[in-house]
């Protein structure tokens, strides 16, 4: 369930679609899918390197924190929120999701629940670091396999995770099984893909990040169809929630909006995205779109990501509500 990403939980990994491509929860993305998936990615998280995973994945969470933020007040001022006193992040990646979710809901006991150890001694770390750790809680599971071990909770917060399930509407009701009454599924799936450069840039055909994410979507559907016991949905959150005895709350979408120019820290996110996507996608993309994704990733090319002026990032992530009556 490490996915990452979406920066993020992945709370923090993110997954180069709809579903995870902006920083985000880990949950996989470089989780890539944590929190978080990208072309590429694959559910064996011992391919990866997480001494070097681990940071970038904390890196992209932290870019889209004021997206979480903003949706995790939402949810504690929501008039049908219980009180809250445990939480679980499922999917959480390093933890930059869980500290935040911490941090909102002050008298709840939160736990960071992932498939990656590596990823998880880095929430430890990071909720010492943060005076968190008499309230932060990790426990190693996968989804959906792990759920029925752990345990009741108020608010079940799970960050692009559930499409990495091949039976999303048995998941969703083993997750309303954990709920308390009257508590409350933060399901973060979909929103927009993430723009960073203009339609034209100069070189090139224009509209190559269109044509990136075609060839992405592409992907995620060759993904869902080749996961274990995989079954087709309609995407209808609030329909599905319905359908295991959930009762549909809201949903709201929530924007990160970097403008041009970019600094460091993001800058430094989004050459790593495009770095990733051309090592994955170069075989189903043209010479040119190739030749063009050279060049921009070249340090030394002026109009390349590491020195154009007009390199920006916007994306959104949408989070559907659910209660237990």
């Amino acid at each position: 369930m490490s996915q990452h990403n979406d920066p993020g939980h992945r709370h923090e990994a993110a997954d180069s679609d709809q579903h995870d491509t902006s920083p985000g929860h880990h949950h996989g993305t470089a989780h890539a899918h944590h929190h978080g998936g990208a072309p590429g990615h694959h559910h064996d998280t011992t391919a990866f390197d997480w001494d070097v995973m681990g940071p970038l994945l904390e890196r992209e969470a932290e870019l889209s924190r004021p997206q979480y933020e903003e949706a995790a007040r939402w949810v504690a001022a929501l008039p049908t929120a219980p009180r809250v006193g445990r939480v679980l992040d499922i999917g959480s990646g390093p933890g930059v999701i869980t500290c935040l979710l911490a941090e909102v809901f002050p008298e709840a006991e939160v736990v960071a629940v992932d498939g990656t150890p590596a990823l998880l001694e880095r929430t430890r770390a990071r909720a010492q670091r943060l005076g968190l750790g008499d309230r932060v809680r990790t426990r190693q599971a996968e989804m959906p396999d792990g759920l029925s071990v752990l345990g009741e909770a108020d608010l079940i917060w799970v960050g692009n995770a559930l499409h990495h399930v091949g039976d999303q509407r048995a998941a969703l009701a083993g997750l309303g099984a954990l709920l308390a009454p009257g508590g409350t599924l933060a399901l973060v799936e979909g929103g927009l893909p993430a723009r960073q450069l203009p339609r034209d840039i100069g070189m090139g055909r224009p509209g190559l990040e269109a044509r990136l994410d075609a060839i992405t979507a592409d992907w995620f559907q060759d993904m869902r169809a080749s996961l274990p016991g995989t079954r087709r949905e309609t995407e209808d959150w609030n329909a599905l929630f319905t359908a295991v005895g959930l009762d549909p709350q809201g949903t709201r979408s929530f924007l990160l909006d970097l403008p041009a120019p970019l600094d460091g820290p993001a800058r430094d996110h989004v050459i790593a995205e495009f770095a990733r996507r051309r090592e994955m996608l170069a075989p189903s993309l043209s010479a040119e779109d190739v030749a063009v994704l050279d060049r921009l990733l070249d340090p030394e090319d002026p109009a390349g990501l590491h020195h154009r002026p007009d390199l920006f990032l916007l994306t959104a992530r949408t989070v559907h509500l659910a209660r237990r009556g």
